[in-house]
């Protein structure tokens, strides 16, 4: 079962960035992390700091995945083309954020993204991104996304 998680702008400086709200580890380590809690789960991973890049990757694995756990980042809140993109896509797509976006500027409480999400998670560190696993883990192959 291949899952992508797709990473949005600024999250290659996870473990040095604004550690009070992001944490000290790099999303890389705890994708060595999660690879090993899901043994059953292709996992595979991919960041950019470009729009036009990320839904590329959206189109890219839009009908060949069975899932995407989502961090879109900033863009989350701007991109009406991201949001185009999960939209015409096939595969399921789950949003993620690291902080509770509720709990911080007014600005980062709407997604752009979210309508066309099949959930969102928010607020439980990079647990965030387990939870999103555990989700697509726990249905089965013909119960999410398309049969292939």
């Amino acid at each position: 079962m291949k899952i992508l998680i797709l990473n949005g702008p600024n999250l290659n400086l996870l473990g040095v960035r604004e550690k009070a709200i992001y944490g000290s580890r790099s999303f890389e380590d705890y994708f060595e992390e999660l690879k090993e809690a899901f043994p059953g789960l292709e996992l595979s991973y991919f960041q950019s700091n470009t729009e036009g890049t990320l839904i590329d990757k959206l189109h890219e694995v839009g009908f060949s995945h069975k899932g995407i756990v989502f961090n879109a980042g900033a863009y989350t809140h701007t991109s009406v083309a991201l949001s185009d993109a999960i939209k015409a896509i096939d595969t399921p797509v789950v949003e993620v954020h690291i902080s509770n976006v509720y709990a911080r500027e007014a600005w980062r409480q709407k997604s752009m993204i979210a309508p066309y999400c099949k959930g969102s998670i928010s607020g439980f560190g990079l647990e965030s991104y387990r939870l999103a696993l555990q989700h697509f883990e726990r249905l089965k192959p013909n119960q999410i996304g398309f049969n292939v």
